[in-house]
């Protein structure tokens, strides 16, 4: 151990920055983090050991005790649900002799649940070692049962087991016309950078993730910074249950993203770069590791870029499981082998981003979008969409529909078009943008897929009306309680309390009351957390108790209240408390209440 940890080190060059990579080589060869090791790597890279053990605490692919040589983790996103995921977990369990959570006696193998694979177009989904399994059913858990047994290594495992399909259903503008390797580059030079940067604003282009800040300006506030270090990060941490479009164009059109980031660090003067690739992703590693190499062996990375005199190289930096760390700022903590709690801003990453210098982050989609725009002009983006919506968005689509997977749509589409082209029947209501996105019911169908009406960063979950609704926001409200950081009190307190709360009222515990006290609680989280994450994990709650009351009404217990007892009333006084400015205090004295 002390040489394999040593040389792990070397190869790093000892830098802390480096720390989650070496993590990962050591977890894959002893199934955890031994306390040996911990502190041969505090030494070496001359970190405290208590850092080191909170990054490992702090992400969950990382482990402080055993776990199994095949380590099955099963995807518990509400779209495995769909599909008979308990079921399914059961029947592992009972296959293969292990409970949930645990580690077989003879520590062969260890089961758990993992909050979602990014295959939610190909459910039930799972991951052995790190590597996903699609498509499970008892024919293939048998057969994986066999495996372990038999302690085959996964290098002998039938390949069927492990392949997974792109499901691009509609593709469009971008999906339609990948570019060459090296056109946008031969364009941005032939053009100019300035010249190019105007395409870029002219198209109108603004970021996919969600967020939808005009790609341009973000561009050229980091190009401007006096600080001559600057740096290009692409963020592929999609880990909202739901989403998936990341994982098939690094699959399918990963030369583009690659190219889009380029220019990128053409415009902006950035030498270096880094893909950030959720850990559930570990399958794309090498194919991603193999293209960078063939763009450098093209003269499309590394040394004098094209004969350009343009220097630039991309890293690859692995995720390990944490949702929190597709927010920008908690993505580049990860980046410098930190936890992935997300900074205080402003500043924001482009002026004080990686290691505190100048920092472009976009989405997969957005680099994508731009190595085209770079390559064949602005106008020919801008000419589709809407006013404020540009050119095209890609989609993923799952849940109740005949056809999931990836599409690709103008901006101005109608959801009633979107769910006749999937094969979306009795419509229930949409999940837009995960989790922590909006639900909108069947009387919303003639809204736009624009930035203007539902924005998105991409996903699409379709139920139809045989799911329970409340069930499937018990869910959501489950993923966000155990993805909070911890970090702020309304986020690690709040979305615990949501869980709490809205489980009373589901298990029809609740009263007239508890939806007030629900409603107060979610004002408190959305209103007062740190971050994203804990700003949007009330929204299946919110949106689902504005277009579905009654369900919520349905499972409250019959209580008669004294005469002149206003409801209404009740209702807005909650409101007005959740508003106070000592919301911390007052949560925490709703937590003892």
């Amino acid at each position: 151990m002390q040489t394999f940890v040593k040389n792990i080190a070397e190869e790093n060059h000892n830098l802390a920055t480096h720390l989650l990579r070496i993590l990962h080589a050591i977890q894959a060869r002893y199934h955890y983090i031994p306390e040996p090791a911990i502190e041969q790597l505090a030494s070496s890279l001359n970190i405290a050991r208590t850092q080191i053990i909170g990054v490992i605490k702090f992400y969950s692919f990382f482990h402080l005790t055993p776990r199994g040589r095949y380590e099955l983790l099963i995807s518990d996103s509400i779209t495995d649900h769909l599909l008979g995921k308990e079921a399914l977990t059961y029947y592992i369990s009972q296959k293969l002799k292990v409970a949930v959570g645990e580690v077989r006696a003879d520590g062969l193998v260890s089961l758990d649940n993992t909050s979602c694979t990014g295959l939610c177009d190909q459910g039930p989904a799972g991951l052995v070692n790190g590597l996903a399994l699609p498509r499970l059913d008892r024919a293939r858990i048998d057969q994986i049962s066999e495996l372990i047994n038999q302690e085959t290594p996964l290098e002998h495992w039938p390949s069927e087991l492990f392949h997974i399909n792109d499901h691009i259903i509609k593709p469009d503008l971008l999906l339609n016309h990948p570019i060459t390797p090296g056109h946008a580059l031969h364009s941005t030079f032939k053009r100019g950078i300035t010249a190019t940067l105007a395409e870029l604003d002219f198209s109108g282009l603004r970021g996919r993730g969600g967020a939808g800040f005009k790609t341009a300006s973000k561009w050229q506030y980091c190009r401007d910074e006096p600080e001559t270090e600057r740096y290009v990060v692409c963020n592929a941490d999609e880990g909202e249950p739901g989403t998936f479009k990341d994982r098939v164009l690094l699959n399918s059109y990963a030369q583009q993203v690659f190219e889009g980031m380029t220019v990128c660090a053409v415009i902006i003067g950035a030498q270096k770069g880094f893909l950030y690739l959720r850990g559930e992703y570990l399958f794309l590693y090498d194919k991603l590791q193999n293209i960078l190499t063939e763009r450098r062996q093209l003269g499309l990375l590394g040394n004098n870029i094209l004969n350009s005199g343009v220097n630039f190289d991309i890293d690859i930096c692995l995720g390990a499981g944490a949702y929190i760390c597709g927010e920008e700022s908690a993505l580049i903590e990860s980046l410098e082998g930190k936890m992935g709690i997300p900074r205080n801003r402003p500043p924001y990453p482009v002026t004080h981003g990686y290691l505190d210098k100048p920092t472009v982050v976009n989405n997969v989609e957005t680099f994508l979008a731009a190595a085209a725009i770079a390559h064949l002009g602005g106008d020919w983006f801008a000419s589709i969409g809407t006013e404020k919506s540009k050119g095209t968005k890609i989609l993923s689509i799952s849940g109740d529909c005949a056809r999931p997977g990836i599409y690709e749509y103008e901006f101005g589409t109608s959801i009633e078009t979107i769910l006749s082209d999937c094969g979306a029947e009795a419509l229930l209501g949409i999940q837009i943008g995960g989790p922590s996105g909006l639900f909108i019911s069947e009387l919303e169908l003639q809204r736009k897929l624009a930035f203007e009406d539902l924005a998105t960063g991409g996903s699409f979950i379709v139920f139809n009306k045989h799911r329970n609704l409340l069930d499937i926001v018990n869910n959501f409200t489950h993923f966000f309680a155990h993805e909070s950081c911890g970090f702020c009190t309304p986020c690690r307190v709040g979305t615990s309390l949501l869980k709490n709360q809205l489980a009373k009222i589901v298990d029809g515990h609740g009263s007239a009351g508890d939806v007030v006290a629900l409603e107060e609680l979610c004002a408190l989280v959305k209103n007062y957390s740190h971050c994203g994450l804990g700003q949007t994990a009330a929204n299946p709650i919110i949106s689902t108790l504005a277009r579905f009351p009654e369900l919520y009404q349905s499972r409250l217990k019959n209580i008669s209240y004294e005469p002149g007892f206003d409801l209404d009333a009740a209702l807005e006084t909650a409101r007005q408390l959740a508003n106070r400015n000592d919301a911390a205090a007052h949560l925490t004295q709703v937590e003892q209440d």
